[in-house]
């Protein structure tokens, strides 16, 4: 019985550091993908940025460019990129320093 315990041991350290976190993480995102609606700036898996133009709960609509709208599964997105009413400049910061146009690297 005592030959087992280091194996249980590294077992439940596995299940605790790699397989928890990765549950989270995904649970996270189902959320935040439910809570994409219309308007909603995304990322998809394979790395194409565009807007949701409708989402039915199975399928979405998304806007890649200007009149190309693609449908895929919810699954697909992988990153929410913004949310409508969101400011991408926060707290008067616009990214350039005083007297540069240009932005800071």
């Amino acid at each position: 019985m005592l030959s087992f315990l280091p194996l249980i041991l590294i077992m439940g350290a596995f299940y605790f550091f790699f397989m928890r976190p990765q549950q989270q993480k995904r649970k996270d995102q189902l959320a935040q993908v439910k809570s994409a609606g219309p308007g909603t700036d995304i990322m998809t898996t394979a790395g194409i940025f565009g807007t949701i133009r409708a989402n039915d709960g199975e399928k979405i609509d998304v806007e890649i460019a200007p009149g190309v709208v693609i449908r895929m599964l919810p699954a697909a997105i992988s990153t929410v990129v913004t949310k409508p009413g969101d400011d991408l400049i926060e707290s008067g910061d616009t990214g350039t320093e005083p007297g540069n146009d240009t932005p800071n690297a």
